[in-house]
C-alpha cells in the first residue's frame, strides 16, 4: 500500500510559473558564482563575511561547530554542493511575479559533485515533480512517496539537503538557496551570455522587462546573440519558441545557456576581470538573492572551493538530469525515477568514475553548433587488451576509456549547442 501526500497545488500566476523554469537553468550558476567569490578577499572580506553569516542557515545541526573551516588554498578531497531555488519565496519580487499565494516549494534542486582529485564535476538536476521517499524533518513526518518539491515546506533548506542526501546516498556538504531576482542579477553581473539559435525564435506567450523596465515579447534573431537581464530570462522561459514547443525543449535551451555561462565564468574575460568578480560577489552576499548554509558562509571556505573548481577542464564538467519517466499510471503528470539508470549514475559519481553520455543524450530542440570545435575523445591506451566478446558493464570502465552512460540526458560544459526554433 502506497502512502502519498496530498497533491501539490501550483496555484500561482502564469508569469510566476514560467519564471520557475529559469531557476533550474541558473542553479549551477549559483554554485559557480558562490565559489567564484574568492575575489572578495582582496576587497575587504570582512564586509561580505558579516552579511553572509548573518543570513546563513545550519543544514547540519547535529554536528555542532567543532569542525574548523578549511585553510586558504584548494579544498582537500571531494565535496557536494546543493543549489536550491524556491518558488513563492518570501524575498521574490511581487511586482514581477505577483503576490505570494500557497506554500513555498523547492522547485529547482541541483547537486554539484566535485571528485576527490578535483578533475571532474557532475551536476545533477532533479525534476520538481520527481516522486521520491521523504525523511522526517522539522515540520513533517516521513513520507513514502511525494514530489521532491515538498521538502522545503517541511523544514526549509536543511530538509531539502537531508532529502537529497537520502535519495542519492551522497552527503550534502554545502548548500545554497536563491531567489527569482538572482537570475537577472547574476547575468547582469558578468555582462551577458552568448546563445546560439539555428533560426529566428519568437514567443508571444513570453514577456520580459527590457532595460527600461518595459515588458517585451520574445523575438531573437538567428545566429549568436549576447543576452542578459530580462532578455536572458525571456529566452530561458520560452517553451513555445523552441524545439517541439514542450518542456523538454525548454530544458535543452537551459542546458545550452548554462554551458555557455559556465564557459564565460571560467574564462579570463570573467575570472580575470576584478570589476565583474566584485559585482558577482556582491550579488552572492545580498540576502535578497542568496542564502548560504553556515558551513559555506565563510570566506576561506569559498576560496578553497574556488581553488578546487577553477582547474577542472570544461570537458570534465557534466550536466545531467536525474533519470525518470512520466509514464507511470500511478502518478500521472509526475516523474517517477528510472531506478536502474539512477543507480548506475550515482554508483559512478560516488566512485569518482568519469563517464561519457550516450549517442542519444542530446536533448530535444538542441543541436551541436556547426562551428563549434569537436570535443576531444577520451585517451585510449593502445597497449590495453580488448575483448570484443565481453559484455559492456556501464558501471565498470574498460581499459580503453570511461564507460558510456546510456539512458541519461545532458551535456558537458565544453559542448557548444544551438537551440532549434519551433515550427508549426
Amino acid at each position: 500500500m502506497k502512502t502519498t501526500a496530498s497533491p501539490v497545488r501550483h496555484a500561482r500566476m502564469p508569469l510566476r510559473g514560467a519564471w520557475v523554469r529559469i531557476l533550474r537553468l541558473v542553479a549551477i550558476v549559483a554554485g559557480v558564482a558562490v565559489v567564484s567569490t574568492a575575489c572578495i578577499a582582496a576587497v575587504g572580506a570582512w564586509t561580505f563575511t558579516s552579511t553572509i553569516e548573518a543570513n546563513s542557515v545550519d543544514i547540519h545541526p547535529q554536528q555542532g561547530d567543532d569542525q574548523a573551516p578549511p585553510a586558504i588554498g584548494a579544498h582537500e578531497g571531494g565535496f557536494n554542493v546543493l543549489i536550491v531555488a524556491a518558488d513563492n519565496d518570501a524575498n521574490q519580487s511581487q511586482d514581477l511575479y505577483g503576490e505570494r499565494d500557497g506554500a513555498t516549494l523547492n522547485d529547482v534542486n541541483m547537486l554539484l559533485h566535485v571528485s576527490q582529485d578535483h578533475k571532474t564535476a557532475v551536476a545533477v538536476s532533479f525534476p520538481r515533480d520527481l516522486i521520491i521517499a521523504h525523511p522526517e524533518c522539522e515540520k513533517g513526518d516521513a513520507m513514502s512517496a511525494a514530489p521532491i518539491n515538498e521538502a522545503w515546506g517541511r523544514g526549509g533548506l536543511a530538509c531539502v539537503a537531508t532529502t537529497v542526501a537520502d535519495l542519492t546516498g551522497l552527503r550534502v556538504d554545502y548548500a545554497v538557496s536563491m531567489t527569482f531576482d538572482a537570475v537577472i542579477a547574476l547575468t547582469d553581473s558578468i555582462g551577458g551570455v552568448p546563445i546560439c539559435l539555428t533560426g529566428r525564435v519568437t514567443d508571444d506567450q513570453v514577456v520580459y522587462p527590457d532595460g527600461n523596465g518595459e515588458l517585451q515579447h520574445l523575438d531573437l534573431p538567428a545566429g549568436i546573440t549576447e543576452v542578459q537581464g530580462g532578455l536572458a530570462a525571456g529566452f530561458l522561459r520560452s517553451r513555445h519558441g523552441v524545439g517541439d514547443g514542450g518542456d523538454l525543449s525548454r530544458i535543452s535551451s537551459q542546458q545550452q545557456y548554462l554551458s555557455s555561462l559556465v564557459r564565460k565564468l571560467k574564462s579570463n574575460d570573467t575570472l580575470g576581470d576584478f570589476g565583474k568578480l566584485y559585482s558577482l560577489a556582491n550579488v552572492v552576499a545580498d540576502p535578497k538573492y542568496f542564502t548560504l548554509s553556515s558551513d559555506l558562509a565563510r570566506v576561506d571556505t569559498m576560496i578553497s572551493l574556488a581553488q578546487a573548481l577553477r582547474t577542472i577542464d570544461l570537458s570534465n564538467i557534466t550536466f545531467v538530469q536525474y533519470p525518470g519517466t512520466t509514464n507511470d499510471p500511478d502518478y500521472p503528470g509526475k516523474v517517477v525515477p528510472t531506478q536502474d539508470a539512477a543507480d548506475t549514475l550515482f554508483a559512478l559519481i560516488k566512485a569518482d568514475q568519469p563517464f561519457t553520455l550516450g549517442a542519444n543524450s542530446q536533448p530535444i530542440g538542441s543541436t551541436i553548433e556547426p562551428t563549434a570545435p569537436a570535443e576531444p575523445e577520451a585517451p585510449v591506451d593502445p597497449a590495453a587488451p580488448v575483448d570484443p566478446a565481453a559484455p559492456a558493464d556501464p558501471a565498470t570502465p574498460d581499459a580503453g576509456g570511461p564507460p558510456v552512460l546510456d539512458g541519461v540526458t545532458g551535456s558537458t560544459a565544453q559542448q557548444e549547442t544551438c537551440a532549434i526554433p519551433f515550427e508549426d
